[in-house]
């Protein structure tokens, strides 16, 4: 994907994927998603696309569940339309289908799984976030400008934003992060999903047996925004059917970006640039976690980043 493309048309055809389906079990009641964290109401999910539409994305799926379609359309879809179909964004649902759970399983299949919902839909490269984190402007700039470089010849060349540890922790609970190893070239090697990170005075630090282990806050980890290409859609196709063949464990095992595409890597089936952005994470994975994020885009709007009427400065 590192090939020059002198194709102005690409631009246009970049898409936003956003992981909007996830039940957010740890949240409790309500659905996380949806959580105002702006002035004016505005969702975590409204400065992402905010950010990517600025960025030169001019296209947007969401994939969600079936029953929450009623909340996002009246909280996301109708509001945005209304600000964005005049400048030509496209937005778009597609729906991670749970009919084909295990009797007893309550949670899709994972993030994996759900972006399966976009084989065939898409044709071109794309960014993959989740909705419930913020990323920042300047990875949206980056995925940006990598994906202007995207060449069919090289299908298997993804990449990843990656951001400090220290950057990602709440202040409210244990956090999971993919941590990364990469070469001296900046790319993956292996990434690792770790559960339970939790952020203490002293640093970042994960239970390790009966005590706890210390972890370099400078360490490069995926908060899963990736960018990739329609070939990798197969790749989720043919995974999946082995993953489900393979579960250890049906009720509970995930099929998960990170795990997929840390084993293509480990494979040589793939290659993943890592591209580290500046910008400080935020995001609502516990109740607790809202009115920091609120303080947080205060702050932001404070220093001039957004303008309190988030869109205003969108004109092309």
């Amino acid at each position: 994907m590192y090939r020059h493309n002198t194709n102005d048309n690409l631009q246009m055809k970049t898409t936003l994927v956003i992981l909007a389906a996830g039940i957010g079990a740890r949240y409790g009641k309500g659905i996380k998603q949806l959580e105002p964290i702006g002035p004016n109401g505005e969702l975590i999910i409204d400065y992402s696309v905010h950010d990517a539409v600025q960025a030169g994305f001019r296209r947007v799926v969401f994939i969600i569940r079936r029953d929450i379609y009623d909340d996002f359309r009246t909280a996301i879809s109708d509001r945005l339309k209304r600000r964005l179909a005049p400048m030509g964004i496209r937005l778009e649902y597609v729906f991670q289908e749970t009919d084909c759970l295990p009797a007893g399983r309550e949670k899709p299949w994972g993030t994996g799984h759900a972006l399966l919902a976009c084989h065939g839909l898409l044709d071109g490269p794309f960014t993959v976030i989740n909705a419930d984190d913020y990323y920042g402007k300047h990875a949206f700039i980056q995925a940006q400008s990598f994906m202007r470089e995207y060449s069919p010849k090289e299908p298997e060349e993804y990449g990843m934003i990656g951001f400090a540890l220290k950057n990602t922790l709440s202040e409210a609970g244990g956090v999971t992060r993919g941590l990364c190893v990469m070469d001296n070239n900046g790319h993956l090697v292996s990434i690792r999903e770790t559960r339970g990170i939790i952020k203490t005075p002293q640093g970042a630090v994960v239970r390790a047996g009966s005590g706890l282990e210390a972890l370099d806050g400078d360490q490069m980890v995926s908060m899963n925004m990736w960018m990739l290409t329609p070939a990798f859609l197969e790749e989720l196709r043919t995974g999946f059917a082995d993953f489900r063949a393979s579960a250890k464990d049906p009720l509970h095992d995930e099929y998960l970006l990170p795990d997929i595409i840390g084993g293509l890597v480990q494979t040589k089936k793939a290659e993943v640039r890592v591209l580290p952005t500046r910008d400080e994470w935020f995001g609502v994975t516990y109740q607790e976690d809202r009115e920091a994020v609120k303080d947080a885009v205060r702050r932001l709007i404070a220093d001039g980043i957004y303008s309190e009427d988030l869109f205003a400065d969108l004109n092309f």
